[in-house]
Protein backbone atom coordinates (compact mmCIF):
# COMPACT_ATOMS: atom_id res chain seq x y z
CA UNK A 1 0.00 0.00 0.00
CA UNK A 2 1.26 3.46 -0.87
CA UNK A 3 -0.07 6.37 1.16
CA UNK A 4 0.14 10.07 0.61
CA UNK A 5 1.04 10.48 4.29
CA UNK A 6 1.49 8.36 7.38
CA UNK A 7 1.32 9.86 10.86
CA UNK A 8 3.45 7.52 12.94
CA UNK A 9 3.24 6.34 16.55
CA UNK A 10 0.92 9.01 17.92
CA UNK A 11 -1.37 8.54 20.90
CA UNK A 12 -4.75 8.83 19.19
CA UNK A 13 -7.58 10.46 21.14
CA UNK A 14 -10.50 8.26 20.12
CA UNK A 15 -13.51 6.98 22.01
CA UNK A 16 -13.81 4.79 23.96
CA UNK A 17 -10.12 4.99 24.88
CA UNK A 18 -6.76 6.33 23.77
CA UNK A 19 -4.76 4.09 21.45
CA UNK A 20 -1.24 4.33 20.09
CA UNK A 21 -1.34 3.78 16.34
CA UNK A 22 -0.36 5.01 12.88
CA UNK A 23 -2.74 6.86 10.58
CA UNK A 24 -2.62 6.26 6.82
CA UNK A 25 -3.92 9.06 4.61
CA UNK A 26 -4.86 9.03 0.92
CA UNK A 27 -6.50 11.92 -0.97
CA UNK A 28 -7.04 13.82 2.26
CA UNK A 29 -8.92 11.03 4.02
CA UNK A 30 -8.01 8.52 6.68
CA UNK A 31 -7.83 5.08 5.06
CA UNK A 32 -6.09 3.08 7.75
CA UNK A 33 -5.54 3.14 11.54
CA UNK A 34 -3.22 0.40 12.76
CA UNK A 35 -0.46 0.00 15.36
CA UNK A 36 2.26 -0.47 12.71
CA UNK A 37 1.21 0.37 9.18
CA UNK A 38 3.21 -1.32 6.47
CA UNK A 39 3.73 0.33 3.13
CA UNK A 40 5.30 3.55 1.98
CA UNK A 41 4.26 7.18 1.81
CA UNK A 42 5.33 10.39 0.14
CA UNK A 43 5.44 11.95 3.62
CA UNK A 44 5.87 10.47 7.07
CA UNK A 45 5.19 12.50 10.19
CA UNK A 46 6.72 11.41 13.46
CA UNK A 47 4.09 11.82 16.17
CA UNK A 48 5.95 9.93 18.87
CA UNK A 49 5.49 11.61 22.23
CA UNK A 50 2.46 13.52 20.92
CA UNK A 51 -1.28 13.13 21.35
CA UNK A 52 -3.27 13.23 18.12
CA UNK A 53 -6.66 14.85 18.54
CA UNK A 54 -9.36 15.41 15.94
CA UNK A 55 -8.98 18.95 14.64
CA UNK A 56 -10.97 21.52 16.58
CA UNK A 57 -14.25 22.59 14.96
CA UNK A 58 -15.08 26.07 16.22
CA UNK A 59 -18.72 26.58 15.31
CA UNK A 60 -18.92 30.20 16.50
CA UNK A 61 -16.48 32.77 15.14
CA UNK A 62 -16.71 36.25 13.65
CA UNK A 63 -13.94 36.63 11.08
CA UNK A 64 -15.76 39.60 9.51
CA UNK A 65 -14.98 38.92 5.87
CA UNK A 66 -15.80 40.40 3.45
CA UNK A 67 -16.20 44.03 4.39
CA UNK A 68 -14.67 44.29 7.86
CA UNK A 69 -11.34 42.56 7.43
CA UNK A 70 -9.72 45.37 9.43
CA UNK A 71 -11.46 43.73 12.40
CA UNK A 72 -9.93 40.30 11.68
CA UNK A 73 -10.28 38.60 8.29
CA UNK A 74 -10.10 34.93 7.37
CA UNK A 75 -6.34 34.98 6.71
CA UNK A 76 -5.39 35.97 10.26
CA UNK A 77 -8.41 34.32 11.85
CA UNK A 78 -7.77 30.93 10.26
CA UNK A 79 -4.06 31.20 11.05
CA UNK A 80 -4.88 31.78 14.71
CA UNK A 81 -7.35 28.92 14.70
CA UNK A 82 -4.79 26.57 13.14
CA UNK A 83 -2.24 27.64 15.76
CA UNK A 84 -4.73 26.40 18.34
CA UNK A 85 -5.31 23.06 16.63
CA UNK A 86 -8.38 24.19 14.69
CA UNK A 87 -9.22 22.71 11.29
CA UNK A 88 -12.77 24.01 10.66
CA UNK A 89 -14.79 27.06 11.68
CA UNK A 90 -18.37 28.23 11.20
CA UNK A 91 -18.51 31.97 10.51
CA UNK A 92 -21.40 33.99 11.87
CA UNK A 93 -23.47 36.14 9.47
CA UNK A 94 -23.54 39.55 11.12
CA UNK A 95 -20.06 41.11 11.08
CA UNK A 96 -19.34 40.77 7.37
CA UNK A 97 -20.52 43.42 4.97
CA UNK A 98 -22.91 42.62 3.43
CA UNK A 99 -24.39 40.55 6.22
CA UNK A 100 -25.08 36.96 5.19
CA UNK A 101 -28.86 37.15 4.81
CA UNK A 102 -29.31 36.11 1.17
CA UNK A 103 -27.69 33.98 -1.51
CA UNK A 104 -25.63 36.78 -3.04
CA UNK A 105 -24.07 37.70 0.30
CA UNK A 106 -23.38 34.01 0.94
CA UNK A 107 -21.62 33.74 -2.43
CA UNK A 108 -19.45 36.77 -1.72
CA UNK A 109 -18.42 35.41 1.67
CA UNK A 110 -17.71 31.93 0.35
CA UNK A 111 -15.49 33.32 -2.41
CA UNK A 112 -13.61 35.55 0.03
CA UNK A 113 -12.98 32.70 2.48
CA UNK A 114 -11.89 30.28 -0.24
CA UNK A 115 -9.19 32.78 -1.18
CA UNK A 116 -8.05 33.54 2.37
CA UNK A 117 -8.72 30.65 4.76
CA UNK A 118 -6.08 28.06 5.64
CA UNK A 119 -8.70 25.75 7.18
CA UNK A 120 -12.15 24.53 6.16
CA UNK A 121 -15.25 26.54 6.98
CA UNK A 122 -19.02 26.48 7.25
CA UNK A 123 -21.27 29.52 7.01
CA UNK A 124 -24.24 30.51 9.12
CA UNK A 125 -27.06 32.33 7.38
CA UNK A 126 -28.81 35.17 9.15
CA UNK A 127 -32.41 35.30 10.38
CA UNK A 128 -33.55 38.93 10.55
CA UNK A 129 -36.84 40.75 10.02
CA UNK A 130 -37.75 40.65 6.35
CA UNK A 131 -35.61 37.72 5.14
CA UNK A 132 -37.64 34.66 6.18
CA UNK A 133 -38.41 33.96 2.52
CA UNK A 134 -34.65 33.99 1.81
CA UNK A 135 -33.85 31.11 4.14
CA UNK A 136 -34.45 28.53 1.41
CA UNK A 137 -31.84 30.12 -0.86
CA UNK A 138 -29.35 30.23 2.01
CA UNK A 139 -30.02 26.54 2.61
CA UNK A 140 -29.45 25.84 -1.07
CA UNK A 141 -26.08 27.59 -0.81
CA UNK A 142 -25.06 25.27 2.02
CA UNK A 143 -25.74 27.23 5.23
CA UNK A 144 -25.21 25.18 8.39
CA UNK A 145 -28.21 26.92 9.95
CA UNK A 146 -29.61 30.34 10.74
CA UNK A 147 -28.45 32.77 13.43
CA UNK A 148 -30.77 35.25 15.13
CA UNK A 149 -30.42 37.81 17.91
CA UNK A 150 -33.09 38.50 20.53
CA UNK A 151 -31.25 41.68 21.50
CA UNK A 152 -29.15 44.34 19.81
CA UNK A 153 -26.40 42.64 17.79
CA UNK A 154 -24.13 45.68 17.84
CA UNK A 155 -24.26 45.77 14.02
CA UNK A 156 -26.74 48.25 12.57
CA UNK A 157 -27.47 46.18 9.46
CA UNK A 158 -28.16 42.95 11.39
CA UNK A 159 -31.36 43.72 13.27
CA UNK A 160 -32.64 41.72 16.21
CA UNK A 161 -35.45 39.29 15.39
CA UNK A 162 -38.80 39.96 17.05
CA UNK A 163 -40.80 36.97 18.28
CA UNK A 164 -42.90 36.85 15.11
CA UNK A 165 -39.77 36.73 12.93
CA UNK A 166 -38.27 34.03 15.14
CA UNK A 167 -41.41 31.89 15.03
CA UNK A 168 -41.89 32.22 11.27
CA UNK A 169 -38.19 31.70 10.67
CA UNK A 170 -38.22 28.59 12.81
CA UNK A 171 -41.12 27.18 10.83
CA UNK A 172 -39.15 27.75 7.63
CA UNK A 173 -35.98 26.28 9.15
CA UNK A 174 -37.86 23.21 10.32
CA UNK A 175 -39.16 22.63 6.78
CA UNK A 176 -35.58 22.93 5.50
CA UNK A 177 -34.19 20.56 8.13
CA UNK A 178 -31.76 23.14 9.51
CA UNK A 179 -31.26 24.52 13.04
CA UNK A 180 -31.73 28.04 14.31
CA UNK A 181 -29.01 29.39 16.62
CA UNK A 182 -30.04 32.18 18.97
CA UNK A 183 -28.30 34.81 21.05
CA UNK A 184 -30.77 34.79 23.92
CA UNK A 185 -31.01 37.90 26.08
CA UNK A 186 -34.15 39.89 26.91
CA UNK A 187 -33.61 43.15 25.04
CA UNK A 188 -36.12 45.18 27.03
CA UNK A 189 -34.49 44.30 30.35
CA UNK A 190 -30.95 44.92 29.10
CA UNK A 191 -31.80 48.21 27.41
CA UNK A 192 -33.75 49.45 30.41
CA UNK A 193 -31.01 48.70 32.91
CA UNK A 194 -28.35 50.19 30.63
CA UNK A 195 -30.40 53.36 30.19
CA UNK A 196 -30.85 53.70 33.96
CA UNK A 197 -27.14 53.31 34.61
CA UNK A 198 -25.96 55.68 31.87
CA UNK A 199 -28.51 58.35 32.82
CA UNK A 200 -27.25 58.19 36.40
CA UNK A 201 -23.63 58.53 35.25
CA UNK A 202 -22.73 54.94 36.11
CA UNK A 203 -20.66 53.82 33.13
CA UNK A 204 -18.00 51.50 34.54
CA UNK A 205 -17.29 47.81 34.24
CA UNK A 206 -19.51 46.77 37.12
CA UNK A 207 -22.37 48.93 35.83
CA UNK A 208 -22.24 47.14 32.48
CA UNK A 209 -22.16 43.71 34.13
CA UNK A 210 -25.19 44.61 36.24
CA UNK A 211 -27.12 45.75 33.18
CA UNK A 212 -27.25 42.23 31.74
CA UNK A 213 -28.45 40.01 34.61
CA UNK A 214 -28.92 36.26 34.51
CA UNK A 215 -32.71 36.64 34.40
CA UNK A 216 -32.41 38.38 31.01
CA UNK A 217 -30.67 35.30 29.63
CA UNK A 218 -32.92 32.74 31.30
CA UNK A 219 -36.18 34.43 30.28
CA UNK A 220 -35.08 34.70 26.66
CA UNK A 221 -33.94 31.07 26.57
CA UNK A 222 -37.27 29.88 27.98
CA UNK A 223 -39.24 32.00 25.50
CA UNK A 224 -37.33 30.93 22.41
CA UNK A 225 -37.54 27.28 23.45
CA UNK A 226 -41.34 27.52 23.44
CA UNK A 227 -41.32 29.14 20.00
CA UNK A 228 -39.02 26.42 18.65
CA UNK A 229 -41.10 23.64 20.19
CA UNK A 230 -44.25 24.98 18.55
CA UNK A 231 -42.49 25.38 15.19
CA UNK A 232 -40.90 21.94 15.36
CA UNK A 233 -37.49 23.54 14.87
CA UNK A 234 -34.08 22.32 15.96
CA UNK A 235 -32.75 25.03 18.30
CA UNK A 236 -29.26 25.86 19.51
CA UNK A 237 -28.56 28.45 22.20
CA UNK A 238 -25.18 30.08 21.73
CA UNK A 239 -22.73 31.14 24.46
CA UNK A 240 -24.78 30.29 27.56
CA UNK A 241 -23.19 32.07 30.52
CA UNK A 242 -25.17 30.88 33.55
CA UNK A 243 -26.03 27.71 35.38
CA UNK A 244 -29.72 28.60 35.26
CA UNK A 245 -29.48 29.00 31.48
CA UNK A 246 -28.02 25.51 31.11
CA UNK A 247 -30.65 24.08 33.46
CA UNK A 248 -33.43 25.63 31.37
CA UNK A 249 -32.06 23.96 28.23
CA UNK A 250 -31.60 20.63 30.03
CA UNK A 251 -35.18 20.70 31.32
CA UNK A 252 -36.49 21.33 27.81
CA UNK A 253 -34.44 18.45 26.42
CA UNK A 254 -35.88 16.21 29.13
CA UNK A 255 -39.32 17.13 27.76
CA UNK A 256 -38.28 15.94 24.31
CA UNK A 257 -37.53 19.34 22.74
CA UNK A 258 -34.68 19.40 20.23
CA UNK A 259 -32.50 22.05 21.85
CA UNK A 260 -28.81 22.21 22.72
CA UNK A 261 -26.49 24.85 24.10
CA UNK A 262 -22.83 25.79 23.97
CA UNK A 263 -20.66 27.74 26.34
CA UNK A 264 -17.30 29.45 25.81
CA UNK A 265 -13.89 29.21 27.47
CA UNK A 266 -14.16 32.71 28.94
CA UNK A 267 -17.27 31.73 30.90
CA UNK A 268 -15.48 28.62 32.17
CA UNK A 269 -12.30 30.26 33.47
CA UNK A 270 -12.98 33.96 34.11
CA UNK A 271 -15.23 35.68 36.66
CA UNK A 272 -16.73 39.13 37.03
CA UNK A 273 -13.75 40.15 39.15
CA UNK A 274 -11.45 39.22 36.26
CA UNK A 275 -13.47 41.49 33.96
CA UNK A 276 -12.94 44.39 36.36
CA UNK A 277 -9.22 43.62 36.43
CA UNK A 278 -8.73 42.98 32.69
CA UNK A 279 -11.15 45.52 31.29
CA UNK A 280 -12.12 45.82 27.62
CA UNK A 281 -10.44 42.59 26.48
CA UNK A 282 -12.89 40.64 28.66
CA UNK A 283 -16.12 42.44 27.70
CA UNK A 284 -18.77 40.28 26.05
CA UNK A 285 -22.48 39.67 26.08
CA UNK A 286 -23.93 37.90 27.89
CA UNK A 287 -21.31 39.05 30.37
CA UNK A 288 -18.94 36.88 32.35
CA UNK A 289 -20.59 35.93 35.65
CA UNK A 290 -19.44 35.11 39.16
CA UNK A 291 -17.70 31.97 40.47
CA UNK A 292 -20.98 30.16 41.17
CA UNK A 293 -22.03 30.33 37.53
CA UNK A 294 -18.55 29.39 36.36
CA UNK A 295 -18.65 26.26 38.51
CA UNK A 296 -22.20 25.46 37.38
CA UNK A 297 -21.06 25.54 33.77
CA UNK A 298 -18.35 22.99 34.50
CA UNK A 299 -21.02 20.83 36.11
CA UNK A 300 -23.09 21.21 32.95
CA UNK A 301 -20.14 19.91 30.95
CA UNK A 302 -19.57 17.00 33.30
CA UNK A 303 -23.28 16.06 33.26
CA UNK A 304 -23.57 16.34 29.49
CA UNK A 305 -26.01 19.26 29.59
CA UNK A 306 -23.65 21.46 27.55
CA UNK A 307 -23.26 20.02 24.07
CA UNK A 308 -19.94 21.61 23.18
CA UNK A 309 -17.62 24.57 23.64
CA UNK A 310 -17.12 27.35 21.06
CA UNK A 311 -14.90 30.41 21.19
CA UNK A 312 -17.30 33.16 20.03
CA UNK A 313 -14.16 34.80 18.67
CA UNK A 314 -15.31 38.38 18.10
CA UNK A 315 -12.43 40.85 17.67
CA UNK A 316 -12.44 44.53 16.77
CA UNK A 317 -9.88 47.25 16.07
CA UNK A 318 -8.13 48.79 19.08
CA UNK A 319 -10.12 52.00 18.70
CA UNK A 320 -13.35 50.10 19.39
CA UNK A 321 -11.97 48.61 22.60
CA UNK A 322 -11.12 51.98 24.17
CA UNK A 323 -13.55 54.27 25.97
CA UNK A 324 -14.12 55.75 29.41
CA UNK A 325 -17.72 54.55 29.01
CA UNK A 326 -17.62 50.74 29.27
CA UNK A 327 -21.04 50.50 27.60
CA UNK A 328 -19.53 51.93 24.38
CA UNK A 329 -16.68 49.41 24.11
CA UNK A 330 -17.11 46.65 21.54
CA UNK A 331 -18.34 43.57 23.36
CA UNK A 332 -16.35 40.73 21.87
CA UNK A 333 -13.60 38.42 23.09
CA UNK A 334 -10.77 37.10 20.93
CA UNK A 335 -10.36 33.42 21.73
CA UNK A 336 -10.22 30.98 18.81
CA UNK A 337 -6.47 30.42 19.14
CA UNK A 338 -6.56 29.64 22.86
CA UNK A 339 -9.69 27.50 23.16
CA UNK A 340 -7.95 24.12 23.04
CA UNK A 341 -5.19 25.26 25.38
CA UNK A 342 -7.70 26.59 27.92
CA UNK A 343 -9.70 23.37 27.84
CA UNK A 344 -6.59 21.22 28.19
CA UNK A 345 -5.30 23.24 31.13
CA UNK A 346 -8.56 23.85 32.98
CA UNK A 347 -10.64 20.85 31.92
CA UNK A 348 -8.17 18.03 31.45
CA UNK A 349 -5.35 19.22 33.71
CA UNK A 350 -7.19 20.72 36.68
CA UNK A 351 -10.58 18.98 36.61
CA UNK A 352 -9.60 15.60 35.23
CA UNK A 353 -12.00 15.63 32.29
CA UNK A 354 -10.84 12.82 29.99
CA UNK A 355 -9.20 13.75 26.71
CA UNK A 356 -11.91 11.83 24.87
CA UNK A 357 -14.50 14.19 26.37
CA UNK A 358 -12.39 17.23 25.49
CA UNK A 359 -12.29 15.98 21.89
CA UNK A 360 -16.06 15.49 21.92
CA UNK A 361 -16.67 19.02 23.26
CA UNK A 362 -14.41 20.63 20.66
CA UNK A 363 -14.92 18.38 17.63
CA UNK A 364 -17.16 15.35 17.38
CA UNK A 365 -20.23 16.80 19.12
CA UNK A 366 -20.13 19.82 16.83
CA UNK A 367 -19.98 17.72 13.67
CA UNK A 368 -22.77 15.49 14.97
CA UNK A 369 -25.11 18.31 16.00
CA UNK A 370 -24.80 20.19 12.71
CA UNK A 371 -24.65 17.08 10.50
CA UNK A 372 -21.24 17.81 9.02
CA UNK A 373 -20.05 14.63 7.33
CA UNK A 374 -16.54 13.19 7.59
CA UNK A 375 -15.39 15.60 10.30
CA UNK A 376 -14.86 15.52 14.04
CA UNK A 377 -13.45 12.06 14.67
CA UNK A 378 -10.30 10.10 13.88
CA UNK A 379 -12.00 7.35 11.89
CA UNK A 380 -11.40 5.51 8.65
CA UNK A 381 -13.28 7.36 5.92
CA UNK A 382 -13.18 10.73 7.65
CA UNK A 383 -11.19 13.74 6.55
CA UNK A 384 -7.67 13.65 7.97
CA UNK A 385 -8.19 16.72 10.19
CA UNK A 386 -5.71 16.36 13.05
CA UNK A 387 -4.07 18.35 15.83
CA UNK A 388 -0.75 16.95 17.06
CA UNK A 389 -0.29 18.19 20.60
CA UNK A 390 2.57 17.90 23.08
CA UNK A 391 0.84 17.40 26.43
CA UNK A 392 4.12 17.02 28.31
CA UNK A 393 4.47 20.78 28.47
CA UNK A 394 2.45 23.96 28.71
CA UNK A 395 2.97 27.62 27.99
CA UNK A 396 2.18 31.02 29.43
CA UNK A 397 0.41 33.10 26.80
CA UNK A 398 2.30 36.19 25.68
CA UNK A 399 1.21 38.93 23.31
CA UNK A 400 3.80 37.84 20.75
CA UNK A 401 2.17 34.39 20.63
CA UNK A 402 -1.10 35.75 19.27
CA UNK A 403 -1.81 35.34 15.57
CA UNK A 404 -4.86 37.63 15.46
CA UNK A 405 -4.90 40.85 13.46
CA UNK A 406 -5.19 42.68 16.77
CA UNK A 407 -3.15 41.15 19.59
CA UNK A 408 -5.80 41.39 22.29
CA UNK A 409 -6.73 38.55 24.62
CA UNK A 410 -8.10 38.18 28.15
CA UNK A 411 -5.83 35.15 28.57
CA UNK A 412 -2.48 36.97 28.47
CA UNK A 413 -0.35 35.67 31.32
CA UNK A 414 -2.50 32.55 31.74
CA UNK A 415 -1.16 29.00 31.53
CA UNK A 416 -2.40 27.01 28.54
CA UNK A 417 -2.20 23.24 28.46
CA UNK A 418 -0.12 21.53 25.80
CA UNK A 419 1.53 22.93 22.71
CA UNK A 420 0.14 22.35 19.22
CA UNK A 421 3.07 21.07 17.17
CA UNK A 422 1.23 20.48 13.92
CA UNK A 423 -2.24 21.07 12.47
CA UNK A 424 -3.36 18.96 9.50
CA UNK A 425 -6.40 19.72 7.31
CA UNK A 426 -7.53 16.96 4.94
CA UNK A 427 -4.07 15.38 5.13
CA UNK A 428 -2.25 18.63 4.39
CA UNK A 429 -0.09 20.27 7.05
CA UNK A 430 -1.22 23.88 7.44
CA UNK A 431 0.79 24.72 10.56
CA UNK A 432 4.03 23.25 11.87
CA UNK A 433 5.76 24.46 15.04
CA UNK A 434 3.90 27.75 14.92
CA UNK A 435 4.50 28.55 11.25
CA UNK A 436 1.87 28.45 8.50
CA UNK A 437 2.74 26.00 5.74
CA UNK A 438 1.52 26.46 2.17
CA UNK A 439 -1.20 28.71 0.79
CA UNK A 440 -4.84 29.16 1.68
CA UNK A 441 -6.91 26.15 0.58
CA UNK A 442 -9.96 26.12 2.83
CA UNK A 443 -13.17 24.55 1.54
CA UNK A 444 -16.83 25.07 2.36
CA UNK A 445 -18.39 22.28 4.42
CA UNK A 446 -22.10 21.65 4.06
CA UNK A 447 -24.54 19.79 6.33
CA UNK A 448 -26.09 16.57 5.15
CA UNK A 449 -29.79 15.85 5.47
CA UNK A 450 -31.05 19.40 4.87
CA UNK A 451 -34.19 19.45 2.73
CA UNK A 452 -33.01 21.36 -0.32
Amino acid sequence: MRYDCIVRIGMLVRAPKLVRADIGIVDGRIVAIEPELTGSAREEIDASGLHVLPGVIDCHVHFNEPGRTDWEGAATGSTALAAGGGTTFFDMPLNSSPTTVDAEAFRLKREALELASHVDFGLWGGLVPGNVKRLDELAECGAVGFKAFMCDSGIADFVAADDYTLWRGMQAAAALGLPVAVHAENDVICRGLAREAITAGRRGVRDYLNSRPVVAEVEAIARVIELAADAGCSLHIVHVSSGRGVATVAAARARGIDVTCETCPHYLVLTDEDVERIGAAAKCSPPIRGPADRDALWQGIEHGDIAFVASDHSPAPHSMKQSENFFEIWGGIAGCQTMLGVMLEEGYGRRGIPLERIAELLSSAVARRFHIPDKGKIEVGNDADLALVDLSTSTTLKRDDLRYRHCVSPYLGRRLGGIVRRTIVRGRTVLCDGAIVGTAAGRLVRPIGAKR
